[in-house]
This record gives C-alpha cells, structure tokens and sequence, in this order.
C-alpha cells in the first residue's frame, strides 16, 4: 500500500520542478528527479517507486547494496551519491548505474576496473567544489580537464558530467551562484568533451536556484521521506 504521505510529497516535489522549469523558461520534464533514499527502509523505497520513481540515491555502499538484493524484482536506477571509500569500489561498481561523487583518477581506475563485464559502461559525474567549505569533497574546476583527459582512458566508465554539493544557504541569490559556476564550467569542458550532458545539483531547500541556472538532475530526500534518520 502507497502512503499518501510519500505520494503528496513526491507530487509536490513534481510540481516544484515543473514551476521552476517553467519559470526559467526550460523546457518541461528538461530536469529529473534522483529520490535519496539514504537511511531509508526498502518499504519507503519501493512505495516511491509504485508511486512513479525509479532511480534512488544512496550514499554508503553496503546500505545501496542490501537495498538492491531487497528489491530486485524492481527496474530500478540506483545512484551512488556519497564518498566513496578505495575498500567499497567493488560494491560501487557492482550496483550502481551512476557515481556522482568521482573526485580522484585513483577511484576511477579501480570503478572501471571493477566494473562487471557483462554490465553497461558505469556512468560517472565529477563532484566539484564551488564553495570554500573545506568539508565539502571535490575538484576544483581548473583540475577537471586533466582528469577528463585520464578517464577517457577508462573502457568501463562513461563520464557524463559535473556534480556539486554547495554551501548551504536560504538566500536565492547565494543559492544560484555555485550552481552557475559549476554550470558555466559544465559548457566550458563541453567544448572538449561535447558528450557531457548532466548538472546533478541541487536538493530540498534550494531546487529551484539549481532549475534555474540548468541543473538536469535534481537529488531530493528529506521533501520525499522526511528527515533523515542519521
């Protein structure tokens, strides 16, 4: 049985989306929506899922994996959006269908190394730094093109884009400047990398500054599930 709770959220979350696109005159359903199910049951998931979603991000390897093995009866999508650890690429690279949080040409190697050979090439994102948070991971931009040019290399990876976590903020005008950032350096590495094609940012509070400055992958949790419980 669906809980209304996660229906209405999921619509609201939909509709937020919907206005933001059209606000910044984008064309509709130009921005998809990633559920962080992070700390979640596989009930929560699979009641979002019955309710129309099918791609989930997770950010530790063993609570993605288990979620995975609970609900394989599901076409679902699975995200690996947190840091990743050199002892966890296995499982990262067993389950996931996209990396958001690539930030070192060493975890890359060992994702496509460990990348089953009967599975698709494992999309990756770059996780850039576009605050001064020094506990925020990432690359700087100016660092990005070198390593763009090392994962080319990689037979079992696909890099399709950028990823930022920001600095949070509720001011709107604060809110959309990292995401232009990471937006301006998206179409900068596009000149070289023509294929990259995916903005992940932007989240609960501040989804709507990351629609307008072109993010196409939005990541939701606590507007979904509720708070998180860890």
């Amino acid at each position: 049985m669906i809980s209304t709770d996660v229906l209405r959220n999921i619509l609201d979350v939909q509709r937020r989306i919907r206005s933001a696109e059209s606000a910044a005159g984008r064309r509709r359903g130009s921005v998809a929506l990633l559920a962080v199910s992070k700390t979640k049951t596989p009930e929560l998931v699979r009641q979002a899922y019955e309710s129309g979603l099918t791609a989930f991000g997770e950010n530790y390897a063993q609570e993605m994996a288990e979620k995975a093995h609970n609900l394989a009866d599901l076409p679902l999508s699975w995200h690996f959006i947190g840091p990743i650890q050199s002892n966890k690429t296995a499982i990262v690279a067993e389950i996931s269908d996209w990396v958001h949080s690539v930030d070192r040409l060493k975890i890359a190697r060992r994702l496509s190394e460990q990348r089953p050979p009967e599975k698709a090439p494992l999309n990756i994102l770059l996780q850039v730094k576009t605050s001064d948070e020094d506990s925020k991971s990432g690359l700087l931009p100016e660092a990005l093109p070198e390593l763009i040019a090392a994962i080319a290399e990689l037979p079992h990876l696909v890099l399709r884009g950028l990823m930022t976590i920001p600095a949070p903020t509720r001011d709107a005008d604060q809110q959309r400047q990292p995401f232009r950032v990471l937006r301006d350096t998206l179409m900068s590495l596009q000149k070289m990398q023509p294929g990259l094609d995916t903005l992940s940012m932007g989240m609960s509070g501040d989804l709507e500054a990351a629609v307008a400055e072109g993010a196409t992958l939005v990541r939701v949790g606590t507007d979904i599930f509720g708070a998180r419980y860890n």
